[in-house]
Parts: structure tokens; sequence; C-alpha cells
């Protein structure tokens, strides 16, 4: 593979409503261009309807990539989150039940050699590069503010019992003001979106092992998706993983997966499964 060509990317999804939750309000997607998680909160199934709001807006994205390939990255991801923000308003100003829903969203939209970075709220992107595992995204927690400030360190903020406490997320009502990056990737990376259901309960290392070790995306999903599990599965449990394919890696991209470890038909997407091969971006 050279500079002049395209990345090629395998990935696969995977979501699970883990050991304590009656229904899973995360969603996701994986489209050739576009990968996302979606963790929604909300009483009456609020926290659902808006994951899926905040993905059906990535989707759009999606559909608008299809026609015009070229679009500006940074402008586009911003345009999703303001797109998920206005139709949760107007959800809530017709379903007064759906008052304080709201969701996380981190979406990644591939293009060329790297991607942009859209993130608002605590579901979290990793990429490990070699050995070293990297978030990408930053917490909008009340802890991790705390530990920006140096009131906190990271030892006792990833145990701290307000860590999931949002400071910023999508919510009704609210501007968005999403995070929106940059990156350059490179043949062998592998990158991982989550929800906390994964990070509250598996360790950094524990992440960073399966995704260097995991031969296939689909593995690396089923793998977390199962320590998050074993570790008591207090919430629904939501990944995406994206393999950056070396030059011996191309003639074999075949793979389209997705995950559904409930085995009861309910996947990524609020229960519709979605997976995306490996396609040239």
């Amino acid at each position: 593979m050279t500079r002049d060509e395209a990345l090629e990317l395998r990935c696969a999804t995977g979501s699970d409503v883990g050991q304590r939750r009656s229904g899973n309000e995360d969603s996701a997607l994986a489209t050739a261009h576009l990968v996302a998680v979606a963790d929604g909160m909300g009483g009456h199934a609020a926290g659902e309807v808006a994951s899926a709001i905040a993905i059906d807006a990535v989707a759009e994205l999606d559909t608008r990539l299809a026609e015009s390939p070229d679009l500006a990255p940074l402008e586009e991801l911003a345009s999703v989150f303001t797109q998920a923000s206005t139709v949760l308003d107007e959800r809530v100003g017709t379903d007064p039940e759906l008052s304080g829903m709201g969701t996380t969203l981190t979406v990644m939209l591939w293009q060329g050699h790297g991607f942009a970075l859209g993130h608002i709220g605590d579901s979290r992107a990793y990429r490990l590069r070699g050995a070293e595992l990297t978030q990408l995204s930053r917490d909008h927690t009340l802890v991790q503010s705390l530990v920006d400030e140096g009131k906190l360190d990271e030892e006792t903020a990833a145990v701290h019992p307000g860590r999931s406490v949002l400071i910023k997320a999508l919510l009704a009502g609210q501007v968005a003001e999403p995070d929106l990056e940059l990156h350059e990737a490179e043949p062998g990376d592998r990158y991982l979106l989550c929800s906390d259901g994964l990070t509250d309960v598996v360790s950094i290392q524990e992440i960073g092992a399966v995704l260097g070790s995991t031969a296939e995306p689909s593995d690396t999903v089923a793998t977390l998706i199962k320590l998050a599990n074993e570790a008591g599965g207090p919430d629904n449990i939501t990944c995406v993983v994206v393999h950056v394919l070396g030059a011996a890696d191309v003639g074999d991209s075949t793979d389209t997966d997705s995950t559904d470890t409930d085995g009861d038909g309910e996947a990524a997407s609020a229960g519709d499964s979605e997976s995306a091969g490996a396609d040239q971006v």
C-alpha cells in the first residue's frame, strides 16, 4: 500500500444489554466511511430514543457522502451533532414524557489517509498503534474536569463514584458543543469506539491487550463484551472495532461482521445490528 492509495478498513460492531439492565439504550453504526457509538440516558425508554436519534443523524451523513464524497469532514460532523440536537428538541416538544433525554455520541468519519473525530459525552475512542494504546477522546465528565484542573489524580478518578456524571452531552434544549479533530491513520492501527459499559469495568490494560492480540475485529468485540459481563455487566456494553489494513492484509479484506451477544436479535443500533467490511475510504 502506497501513500497514493486509500486506506482499507475491516470493522465489526457489537452490543449487549449487560447483566443488570432490562433494555439496551446504546446504539451504534458502522459503514464504509463512518463508525459511531451513542449511549442514551433518560427514563421511559427515552435513552434508547435519544441514542437512536444521534445514530440516525450519522446515517444521514453517510447518505450525503455517497452522493458527494469530498465533503468537508469537520463541517459535516459538526452538522451531525446540530441535527441530532434539533431532532431531540422536536421530539421532546411533541412528547413531554421524553423530557430530560440525552445521549453521548462518538463518531469517526474516514476519508483518505485518516479520519475526523467528533465526540461529546463519556463514550470513548481509542487507538492502538504498535503497543501504545491512546485515548483519543476526552471524557466530558465532572471527574475528568477535576483531573484536568489537578484536583484529582487518574487513579482516584478511575474508581470515583461520580465518574459518570456528565457536564456535556447531546441534550434537548441545549446547544451541541462537540470536540472535533482530524487524525492521521497508519496501516496496522486498531481503533475502538465504546460506551462506558465497557470502560467502567474493564481496565485500559485489558482493553489494550485484547485489541492487540485478537486477529479479527469481530473476535475483539466479542471478547471485550464477554469481559465486561464477567466483571458484572452493570450497564449496556457497545463496541465498534476498526482495523486499518496493512499491505499484507489487503488481499484478504472480506470481514463484515456484527456481534449480537444477547442472542435475541438485539445488536448495535438500538436493536438493529449493523456492520461494515473492508472498504476503501
